[in-house]
């Protein structure tokens, strides 16, 4: 389970790009890739190994202010979860 005080990052083996002909966000990890939404796009920036889990929760709260912050942080867990069930996701910059 991941906890509001880690500081995650994405895996060494993963990249966010911009696809040049849609112009949607992907991450791409060996010869498979994921089509992110704006807010996973978001949140995948903010695994930069220095923010916490919990601040990330607090900067999209802020972002996304008519949305329950319990709302919010239950999203955020399940996609950072679901990151770490491919191996996307490093914790305190450890893989």
């Amino acid at each position: 389970m991941i906890d509001l005080q880690e500081r995650p990052v994405l895996a060494a083996k993963a990249r966010l790009r911009k696809d040049a002909r849609s112009g949607r966000y992907l991450l791409l990890y060996p010869e498979r890739g994921m089509e992110l939404n704006a807010t996973g796009v978001e949140i995948v920036r903010l695994c930069n190994g220095q923010s916490t889990v919990g601040e990330i929760v607090d900067t999209l709260a802020r972002r996304y202010a008519s949305a329950p912050s319990g709302l919010i942080e239950s999203e955020v867990l399940s996609f950072l979860g679901a990151l770490e069930d491919r191996a996307l996701l490093a914790r305190d910059g450890h893989p």
